[in-house]
């Protein structure tokens, strides 16, 4: 049967997110190794598989949203397509992802009430606005001429869409001749690369069949990229500095005059209060404070160039990584062995940054501790990803990070890997976790009614007490797991668990059960008030 296009609805929108990650998660390296500008440091793929991770999931928690009112809503085109902009605001990585967060913006701007075309004109303008000094032969040249094709082109978003994608192949067929860099390295620019990939996504939504591979010649860059034939880009600032802003538009303007002064590659992105900002300095300390001066930094990321080492290290046999949710226990894990990735409160790590502490970990086995049940899918995709890339990986879906710290403990990287799996599962499967928390907001429970304020027990992720007090909770909670039996009670204490509570509960536990032990960890910032192991 012949294909009918579909309409360019929220559908469209959700299915075009998910294509360009999983098309940018198979061109990923090969990105990855024609990037030699602004900076050759081989990540724009990499950062630009990020950023969409970022735009997919909020499109996904859009649709989510919808489907748990059980009104029959669905989400509209502007829902859908704000969500991406929004998304990839928030996870934007490297020079590249910024930029295409921003493209993504302007076509939110306009996409429902303009269509299409006018969609990748006011995207390709706003990417433009965004970079504080243009460079003709990247990612901006890519999205210019795939704005100027669409707008010729005639027929539904399926045209338009293809029209784009066919006027962006030849923009970045001629980067190479706009940029000296490109030319004496032998590629095309890595940015508009990612690009391109992007928009084959959205045609293959539209009109089901996907464009033909990129020409020839991006094939051959590639080779010759990847023979050293390349000639040194010439040292630019030593960090990349990369932080959301809460900030008016008045404050971002003077931010903007002061980064540039500062350093090169800037490129601000964003609105209504919300910002991305990323730039290339030698004094990194001064970009931070100048976003402090202009409102609210957070999400504050600072690369040394230097640390990017040309020739990976030698590669191990076997590697543990953790995700934890604090620095105290980063600290402990580390100590441990473990590669860390650091999950702070409402700040999940995407599936992009587990396969980058895979990656770090350089191991040719890799046991993936997500300690947190609702990281599992996003573990589990980072496990596969990784597995593409020849690394065996087993996935231990801990729930907790005291779970995690349980299966670390008997971890022994030289017995054989099934051996040393099945002991880190069997470690992790008997430990029984516990976390006190306190409650934002009114709400409904498995334990009853809790008011903002109080404090609540939380066993094996269900809420089982509600008290007042957090000593007094952590010691019914210390009851219930205990009645069952243990030997070892693990308490990792918050930075904001007063040292006296962390000391009653030892001896508490120590006076009622005697043939218990306890041990204490710090949690540090942005761990919970307290987390509670049983073994």
């Amino acid at each position: 049967m012949p294909h009918t296009p579909p309409t360019l609805d929220a559908d469209a929108v959700r299915s075009w997110s998910s294509r360009a990650l999983t098309a940018l998660g198979r061109a990923r390296s090969e990105i990855d190794a024609i990037n030699v500008y602004p900076v050759a440091d081989g990540d724009t793929g990499t950062n630009l598989y990020m950023t969409v991770e970022s735009a997919a999931q909020a499109v996904e928690a859009v649709f989510a949203a919808h489907e748990a009112v059980a009104d029959g809503s669905v989400p509209s085109l502007n829902d859908a397509v704000r969500a991406m902009a929004h998304g990839a605001l928030i996870g934007a990585r490297g020079n590249s992802g910024t930029i295409l967060a921003q493209l993504f913006r302007g076509m939110a701007e306009v996409l429902t009430d303009a269509g299409l075309a006018a969609a990748l004109r006011r995207a390709a303008e706003s990417a433009y606005g965004a970079v504080a000094h243009p460079v003709e032969g990247t990612v901006l040249t890519v999205a210019a001429a795939a704005a100027d094709a669409a707008e010729g082109a005639s027929g539904d978003a399926a045209a338009v869409a293809r029209a784009a994608y066919d006027g962006a192949c030849v923009a970045l067929d001629a980067t190479p001749g706009q940029l000296a860099v490109l030319r004496r390295a032998g590629v095309v620019d890595a940015g508009g690369r990612g690009l391109l990939t992007v928009l084959a996504a959205l045609v293959e939504v539209l009109s089901g069949d996907a464009p033909a591979e990129p020409a020839a010649s991006h094939r051959v860059a590639l080779d010759c990229a990847a023979d050293g034939d390349t000639e040194q880009v010439e040292e630019g600032p030593a960090f990349e500095v990369i932080y959301l802003l809460e900030a008016d538009d008045e404050a971002v303007a003077r931010l903007r005059a002061r980064l540039d002064g500062l350093g090169d590659s800037l490129v601000v992105v964003g609105g209504e209060g919300l910002w991305n900002v990323h730039v290339h300095v030698d004094d990194a300390g001064a970009a931070v404070e100048a976003g402090v001066e202009a409102g609210r930094p957070y999400r504050i990321r600072i690369t040394h160039f230097g640390d990017r080492p040309a020739a990976p290290p030698e590669q191990v046999q076997r590697a543990v990584v953790s995700v934890v949710p604090g620095e105290g226990l980063a600290g402990l894990c580390a100590e441990a062995g473990a590669t860390t990735v650091m999950a702070r409160p409402g700040e999940p790590p995407a599936s992009g940054e587990l396969v980058d502490a895979i990656r770090r970990a350089h191991a040719r086995e890799v046991v993936l501790l997500p300690n947190d049940a609702d990281l599992r899918h996003t573990a589990a995709a980072a496990a596969e990803q990784a597995r593409t890339e020849g690394v065996r990986v087993a996935l231990i879906p801990t729930r907790s990070a005291v779970q995690g710290l349980a299966a670390l403990a008997v971890h022994e990287p030289d017995r054989c890997f099934d051996e040393d799996v099945v002991a880190m599962t069997a470690a992790a499967g008997a430990t029984r976790y516990a976390e006190l928390a306190v409650a934002e907001r009114q709400s409904w429970t498995m334990a009853g009614v809790c008011q903002a304020g109080d404090v609540l027990g939380l066993i094996d992720g269900d809420v089982a007490v509600i008290g007042s007090d957090l000593a007094a909770t952590a010691e019914t909670v210390l009851d219930r797991m205990l009645a069952a039996g243990g030997e070892l009670v693990t308490l990792v204490v918050g930075a904001d668990m007063p040292d006296q509570v962390a000391e009653h509960l030892v001896a508490y536990v120590r006076d009622g059960h005697l043939a218990v032990d306890t041990v204490v960890y710090p949690g540090g910032c942005h761990a919970a008030p307290l987390l509670i192991g049983v073994e």
